[in-house]
C-alpha cells in the first residue's frame, strides 16, 4: 500500500497509552500501519508484548514500556526512557482509562473517585505535559485525547467517569490554547459505545442494549478499529490546521 504523503507517519515516534487491548490496540496498529514507530504502554508488560508481536509480525515497528497511567513517578520514568531511547516524541494518544464504579453518585465511595480521577485526568494531564516538553524541543507534535460521549451527555450511573471525560475535553482545549505557539496540536475524540472488554458490562447487558441501540442512528455499537481512522487524521499532516477540537465518533447518537 502506497501511503498518501499527508497521512505518512514515517520517522514519527508515537506513544499510545492503554494499548494492551481494545481501542488502544486498534489505534496503535493503525499508526504503525501508516509508518509510525509505536511505543505501547499500559500497566502490564505481558499484555503489551502480545500487541507488540502482532504489530511486528505485520512488518511494522513497535516496542512496549509498562507504565501505570495514574502514577506520576512511573510517567516520569516512562518519558525518561523515551528520551533516552528515541530522543524525542512526535505523537501522544491518551487512551488509558478506568471506570471502577457503576451506580448512583450518592453511593460512590472516595476510593472510586480517587482511582477514576487519577487514571482518567491526572494521567493524561501529566502525560501531555511531559510529551509537550519533548515535542517542543523537536519543533512540534500532536496529542489526541480519547474522551467519551459521556463527557458531553453523562450516562446514568456513570457519574464519576462522565465527570472525568468532561474534564478531559476541557483539558484538551486548555492545552491546545497554550501549546499552539509551539506547533503542538491537541484534539480529542469522543467514542460512543464500543465493543471492548472495558465496555462489556454494558454491551453484554441485553436489556440495556434494547434501549441503547435504538438511540444510535447507525443502529449498532462501534468496533475498536472504527476509532483509529479519526486518530490517524488528527495526528497526520491532513489535520495540520486542526487543534482544540473534539470529534464525535459515536454512530450519530449526539447528532
Amino acid at each position: 500500500m502506497k501511503i498518501p504523503p499527508m497521512f505518512d507517519l514515517s520517522e514519527k515516534i508515537a506513544l499510545v497509552s492503554g494499548a494492551s487491548r481494545g481501542i488502544g490496540t486498534a489505534i496503535a496498529q493503525t499508526l504503525a500501519d501508516f509508518g509510525a514507530n509505536v511505543i505501547l504502554t499500559s500497566r502490564r508488560i505481558e499484555n503489551l508484548k502480545e500487541v507488540e508481536t502482532r504489530i511486528k509480525e505485520s512488518g511494522k515497528k513497535a516496542s512496549c514500556i509498562a507504565c501505570h497511567n495514574g502514577e506520576l513517578r512511573e510517567i516520569e520514568e516512562l518519558f525518561e526512557k523515551i528520551q533516552q531511547t528515541y530522543g524525542g516524541l512526535d505523537i501522544l494518544v491518551n487512551n488509558a482509562a478506568t471506570n471502577p464504579y457503576y451506580g448512583p453518585v450518592i453511593d460512590a465511595e472516595e476510593k472510586a473517585w480517587e482511582k477514576t480521577i487519577s487514571v482518567n485526568l491526572k494521567g493524561p494531564f501529566f502525560m501531555s505535559q511531559r510529551a509537550a516538553i519533548l515535542m517542543r524541543e523537536n519543533g512540534g507534535g500532536a496529542i489526541v485525547n480519547v474522551s467519551s460521549i459521556n463527557g458531553k451527555i453523562p450516562m446514568k450511573y456513570q457519574g464519576i467517569y462522565s465527570i472525568t471525560k468532561g474534564g478531559l475535553i476541557t483539558m484538551t482545549q486548555s492545552f491546545a490554547k497554550e501549546l499552539g505557539e509551539d506547533n503542538i496540536r491537541v484534539n480529542a475524540i469522543l467514542p460512543g459505545l464500543t465493543d471492548t472488554k472495558f465496555a462489556s458490562a454494558l454491551t453484554k447487558n441485553e436489556e440495556l442494549m434494547k434501549t441503547v441501540i435504538p438511540q444510535i442512528p447507525l443502529g449498532r455499537i462501534a468496533q475498536p478499529e472504527e476509532m483509529s481512522g479519526m486518530v490517524l487524521f488528527l495526528v497526520s499532516d491532513a489535520a495540520s490546521y486542526v487543534t482544540g477540537s473534539t470529534f464525535n465518533v459515536d454512530g450519530g447518537i449526539l447528532a
